[in-house]
């Protein structure tokens, strides 16, 4: 058996830093008498979240996929709904829908940011369009005004995925309020993590979004998600509580009028909050570092004109979680080559993501090869993905660059 490739420049195990500060947080809160399960941190790391992003609410809980997993709670889903959804993402962002009744529609990419193509939503919404999923590929925010606008003329509601884009900026304005319900992760993985799990809700839609909060504040808090009113007979015939029923709560008081879905316990702990503090307080700088990492990766891939970068505009920040180029087929070499080639040299790479609509899943539901040609021409032949993330030492991202130069260089003479 092969021995397994030593790589100098590893895939992100982690993409943010943690340091001595992080230590002390959880110190502080172990040392405290606060509830671990949820409390004085947790608020005080919603009420942070909030404020930097500009949202109306801002909720925590245990993991980005569970933030989807409510997100879509909310959007009252029945059977019949249509949703358009992005193929090129974590399967997480929609595999909530498949425990309903609805139809998934795939739209295409734009092949040159792998975001969702707002004239490809716009030729899939119908009459029973309900809501439309997407993401920030990369950290580069998606053409939100576009999108935004043929969400609004045709009544369609929007949840961006901000999995990758903690610390980016759209117009002044950051992901998790550009549309009505934005979803963050702090996977490991991710800009900022609090201890290898968590997630976060943010809602910016004014008609809907002081409900939603109290709603997904009952979910999250193993609460139903339902409406009560006032009991007209009150359990026993008694007309108060007796002091002992700590956790009566509206039990005792109220009934249920309208049940929508059951709730689930997804409080972000204590010290994962106070974790969280800290990491907002670090994320400037974190993103500081994914950056000058991708402007001299940028410079290398310069030099050569069949490489096509990932970059943004002038109004559009990208807070690089993933670093994406693209390779022309015509080069005359494969991408699957380019890749392996850097692997020998010490270059550990992963391709995110496999295009969802041709998961086992999907194609149970009736998806098939061909739905959305771009993302599976870029998918297949032409991407890309290189680390960036801040743990790099300056001594592994010199290596990354020479190991660049020289596989794009090999690829230049073969052409020639």
């Amino acid at each position: 058996m092969a021995t397994p490739p030593s790589y100098l420049v590893p895939y992100p195990q982690r993409g943010s830093v943690l340091a001595d500060e992080e230590l002390e947080a959880i110190t502080e809160v172990l040392r405290s008498d606060v509830p671990l399960s949820g409390g004085v941190y947790r608020e005080a790391f919603e009420q942070r979240f909030r404020e930097m992003i500009g949202a109306r609410h801002a909720l925590s809980v245990t993991s980005g996929t569970v933030a989807l997993s409510l997100a879509v709670a909310l959007l009252g889903l029945r059977p019949g709904d249509e949703l358009i959804v992005t193929p090129q993402t974590y399967k997480a962002t929609i595999q909530p829908l498949l425990d309903y009744p609805v139809t998934v529609r795939f739209c295409d990419v734009d092949p040159l940011t792998l975001n969702a193509d707002p004239a490809s939503i716009e030729a899939l919404v119908t009459e029973r369009t309900k809501a439309i999923l997407l993401v920030h590929y990369g950290g580069l925010p998606a053409d939100m005004d576009r999108i935004m606008d043929i969400a609004r003329r045709h009544g369609i509601l929007v949840v961006e995925d901000c999995a990758h884009a903690l610390g980016s900026r759209y117009r002044d304005r950051r992901p998790g309020a550009l549309a009505d319900i934005g979803c963050f992760s702090f996977h490991t993985s991710k800009n900022i993590t609090t201890l290898g799990e968590g997630g976060m809700v943010t809602m910016h839609n004014a008609e809907h979004g002081d409900a939603w909060a109290v709603r997904l504040d009952r979910m999250r808090s193993n609460d139903s998600d339902a409406d009560y009113v006032p009991a007209g007979l009150r359990i026993g015939d008694r007309q108060d509580a007796p002091p002992w029923m700590l956790h009566a709560g509206n039990s005792y008081t109220h009934d249920c009028v309208e049940l929508r879905s059951s709730g689930t316990n997804a409080t972000l702990p204590e010290p994962s909050a106070a974790v969280g503090i800290v990491q907002l307080n670090r994320l400037d700088r974190l993103v500081k570092r994914r950056r000058e990492n991708a402007a001299r990766i940028t410079d290398v891939l310069r030099a050569f004109p069949f490489v096509e970068p990932v970059t943004e505009s002038g109004d559009v920040v990208n807070a690089y979680h993933l670093y994406t180029f693209f390779l022309d087929p015509a080069v005359g070499v494969t991408r699957d080559t380019v890749v392996e080639r850097l692997g020998q040299l010490g270059v550990q790479l992963q391709l995110r993501y496999f295009p969802l609509h041709l998961l086992p899943e999907w194609r149970a539901r009736g998806h098939r090869f061909g739905e959305c040609p771009a993302a599976e021409e870029v998918w297949f032949r032409r991407q890309v993905n290189v680390p960036c993330q801040p743990s790099l030492s300056d001594q592994q991202v010199n290596h990354l660059l020479e190991a660049l130069h020289t596989v794009l260089t090999e690829v230049e003479r073969t052409a020639g």
